[in-house]
């Protein structure tokens, strides 16, 4: 740690380690999610919102934590969180279209039919 992270007020100290906890946290339950749900369609749902949220919160922390120290406001975190919060959601539509055309195909129980157009 640098001299300079060691100086700072717990008035930032404070929230930048809630949101880094929150957020590992997050992550952790939407990893746990993967594991423990029984169903590909839940399995896949549990981390994209584990995975979309805790990286808000480290983001935020980032933010938090680098404005204070360098004296300037850090904003490219949120390109960073731009990309992520766009692609992740993309991502698991397009997995779960393909896993259940699949499973549409090879005719498994459970899996909704598709839409009829009216």
């Amino acid at each position: 740690m640098t001299p300079e992270a060691a100086a700072l007020p717990w008035i930032v100290v404070v929230p930048v380690c809630l949101l880094l906890l929150i957020g590992a946290g997050l992550t952790l339950v939407g990893a746990f999610g993967l594991l423990r749900l029984n169903s590909f369609y839940a399995r896949v749902h549990a981390p994209t919102l584990g995975t979309s949220y805790g990286m808000g919160c480290i983001l935020l922390a980032s933010m938090l934590f680098f404005s204070a120290l360098g004296t300037r406001l850090v904003i490219h975190e949120i390109a960073i969180g731009a990309f992520v919060i766009l692609t992740t959601p993309v991502t698991l539509m397009l997995v779960a279209r393909a896993a259940m055309h699949r499973d549409r195909l090879e005719g498994q129980r459970g899996v909704p039919q598709a839409a009829r157009p009216d």
